[in-house]
């Protein structure tokens, strides 16, 4: 009896997708700010606050990450250099010098590029891009300069800012408490000296697709040469709450001027198809050699408001540990297991098709793989040769049925009722067992 309920416990847990912020395929991900008091004032101190992303795969695009907290005490923001407050706050109480933010619970975002050089932090001015650590670790880094008063002036009167919020650029990042570590160390330019933070404290953020959307914002379809079948994306894949709203390919509304321009809540405007999605990602088994074969992968983008800068594509596939030859992609393999190496990066090539253009005729990428077989795994039968996951951006897109996958003539195809007969036997069993 504990047997089955635990078969059928297992199954319809399965059914249900995850909402956790942890990512099997990159266990390890997060973005850590870390607080870095460097010298006291009179009434606070001088701290540098840096942004690591340490995401392998996903990235902050415009229009950028926007931070904030509170105040454990009643704070004031004197200054501050390579970042900025959306609001000053109320600051009425003080007289001749003006601090640059009185809030209680203050928002602060990077600064655009090109702001002039006596404003600038080192790794700031970015619009708050930040790129994913796997593809761009020097460009995965954003930081800036505050001046705090009314803070206490030694490490025991200092109190830790609380409530630490991250949008990049949408909701879809939780952060945990500051926690005090040990000081971080600095070596001067001629590296024969050590010197150190006065106090550091560190905050953890990660990500979690269910927070950030109702949705997925992405979908697959599937095609090969020894099958005429195309295995479209699943209708309303991405939702179809705005069905309403999107625009056909040939609307005259795409003339008018400003429809492309992104909004503050980077609302989308979608191209109406049947699954809805910004984003396709098509996987076509292309050419069988006798030691190889080749897949054709084809981004295209249905949002007629947004350029996708420093794209990212993860796949996971048990012959991306044979990947012998990307053509006009760059491709990275992803081992998050030692064990385990089924699973690859791929992104666009620095000032060729790392911007993956808005919908229309210039909306798409694509490239090549070739892959060398192994003769004890490789097969073309029940759907091998199609992903098991796929990540658009770090989002993770909906896969067709797999009793839809195109098959190999000779093989039996299995009933589209399949799965939901399964279903519903394990709800009966459910409902006999309880």
């Amino acid at each position: 009896m504990r047997g089955l309920i635990g078969v059928a416990g297992f199954f319809l847990i399965a059914l249900i997708p995850h909402a956790v912020a942890f990512d099997p395929l990159d266990p390890n991900g997060n973005i850590t700010i870390k607080w870095d008091v460097m010298s006291w004032t009179p009434d606070g101190y001088v701290a540098t606050v840096t942004m690591n992303n340490f995401q392998m795969y996903r990235h902050i695009m415009t229009p950028g990450w926007t931070l904030g907290w509170t105040w454990a005490k009643k704070e004031v923001i004197w200054s501050m250099v390579g970042a900025q407050t959306t609001e000053q706050g109320d600051c009425s109480k003080f007289k001749g010098n003006i601090p640059h933010c009185c809030k209680k619970n203050p928002t602060v975002v990077d600064l655009l590029p090109g702001t002039p050089y006596n404003q600038q932090f080192t790794n700031c001015c970015k619009g708050g891009v930040l790129a994913s650590w796997g593809q761009d670790p020097q460009s995965s880094v954003s930081a800036f300069q505050v001046s705090v008063g009314q803070a206490g002036t030694t490490n025991k009167t200092v109190k830790l800012p609380k409530n630490f919020t991250l949008l990049g650029p949408g909701p879809g990042y939780t952060c945990g408490p500051a926690k005090i570590v040990p000081p971080t160390k600095f070596f001067t330019p001629d590296l024969r000296r050590k010197t150190q933070a006065l106090m550091t404290w560190n905050v953890t953020c990660t990500y979690s697709q269910f927070l950030a959307r109702k949705h997925p914002s992405c979908c697959v379809s599937m095609s090969s040469f020894y099958n005429e079948t195309i295995t479209t994306c699943p209708s309303c894949a991405c939702g179809c709450e705005n069905r309403n709203k999107c625009i056909k390919s040939d609307s005259k509304l795409l003339s008018v001027v400003g429809v492309n321009t992104p909004r503050k809540d980077n609302a989308p405007l979608i191209q109406c198809t049947h699954h809805m999605c910004p984003i396709r990602v098509h996987w076509h088994v292309k050419l069988n050699y006798n030691d190889y074969w080749r897949v054709k992968l084809t981004v295209t983008n249905f949002n007629y408001r947004i350029n996708y800068t420093q794209w990212t594509l993860v796949v996971q596939h048990p012959n991306l540990n044979n990947v012998t030859q990307v053509f006009s992609f760059d491709y990275k393999p992803l081992v998050p297991y030692q064990s385990v190496n089924d699973t690859g990066m791929f992104y666009g090539m620095k000032f060729y098709n790392d911007l993956l253009m808005e919908a229309g005729p210039s909306g798409t990428v694509q490239s090549e793989v070739l892959l060398q077989k192994d003769k004890e795994t490789f097969s073309f039968k029940q759907g091998w040769a199609f992903p098991r996951k796929v990540y658009f951006n770090g989002d993770e897109c909906m896969l067709p049925p797999p009793d839809t996958y195109p098959y190999l003539p000779n093989s039996a195809h299995r009933s589209p009722a399949a799965f939901t007969t399964l279903l519903f036997s394990l709800l009966f069993l459910f409902t006999i067992l309880f």
